[in-house]
């Protein structure tokens, strides 16, 4: 009884402050909201990726089509190179396993995370500005799924270009370190599903107002030209094919996201005039 207790208090220590009704919050308690988002997020993507171990082989097949589909569009542009792929360190399976477990589990885990993300946010809001947060949040959960099919589907063609670089008839052989090799995937795959979230997070922004539709129209062009910047650097294959994969629809979802913006401030406008006018017509 004395366990449950303590681990009671602990979880009560552990919950956020109240919302306030004008959504303003103190430093601490800003600290607080996020320490408590955290953990529950943290917890979630323990138990998906608990479940994912249990399915740990299918899962790693999964993870391997990259690889596989890779190899095949070298060996038909080449039937003689030899490419391997090894697991160096004694630790390395445990490690794989790990890894790939946790990969599914955050992925799983992406509605229950981004919804604590969601919610942390909420409390900057008006209470008449939440229900939009929560239709952006509905289409937070695809977005970020679709961003990580893309690189998902991105990926073999980046490893295809890359190793196509190897010389003809000097006995190299490409050894893929599969720790390596996951830990290019999953930034790859998070890094096309953050970026997806990039219309989502504008117009929460626009929302909260911070930005308006004309500013974002203004800065379109430098944006467009940052987004090509962005898949350029940010892609770790480092070919054209990737940085084009991730800059376009980056480029097109920030016009999506001005236009939502444009089309929510001229709303906000046209409420804002008919209550002067009804101000005025009861004066």
């Amino acid at each position: 009884m004395a366990v449950f207790a303590g681990a009671r208090r602990l979880w009560t220590a552990l919950q956020p402050p109240p919302p306030t009704p004008d959504g303003t919050m103190s430093l601490y308690d800003h600290l607080r909201e996020l320490r408590y988002r955290v953990i529950i997020s943290a917890i979630a993507v323990v138990v998906t990726a608990s479940l994912a171990a249990i399915f740990y082989r299918p899962i790693l097949f999964v993870v391997m089509w990259p690889w596989y589909s890779a190899r095949a569009d070298l060996v038909s542009w080449n039937p003689d190179i030899v490419t391997q792929v090894v697991n160096r360190d004694i630790s390395g399976p445990f490690m794989l396993a790990l890894k790939v477990s946790l990969v599914a589990g955050l992925l799983a885990a992406c509605p229950i995370w981004l919804y604590q993300l969601w919610r942390f946010i909420v409390p900057a809001l008006l209470d008449h500005e939440k229900k939009y947060a929560t239709n952006f949040l509905i289409s937070a959960i695809p977005l970020f799924l679709s961003g990580c099919l893309v690189g998902y589907f991105v990926l073999p063609k980046g490893i295809s270009v890359m190793l196509q670089f190897t010389p003809d008839g000097l006995g190299i052989v490409n050894q893929l370190d599969l720790n390596s090799f996951l830990g290019l995937e999953l930034l790859l795959i998070l890094l096309f599903g953050v970026s997806f979230l990039l219309p989502v997070i504008l117009v929460m922004i626009n929302l909260a107002g911070v930005v308006t539709g004309v500013q974002l129209g203004k800065a379109r062009t430098g944006a467009i030209f940052g987004c090509f910047v962005f898949g350029a650097v940010a892609t770790p294959s480092t070919d054209p094919f990737s940085m084009c994969a991730l800059a376009l629809p980056m480029a097109l979802m920030y016009v999506v996201a001005e236009f939502i913006c444009r089309r929510n401030d001229k709303r906000k406008a046209k409420k804002l005039a008919s209550s002067t006018e009804l101000v005025v017509s009861l004066d």
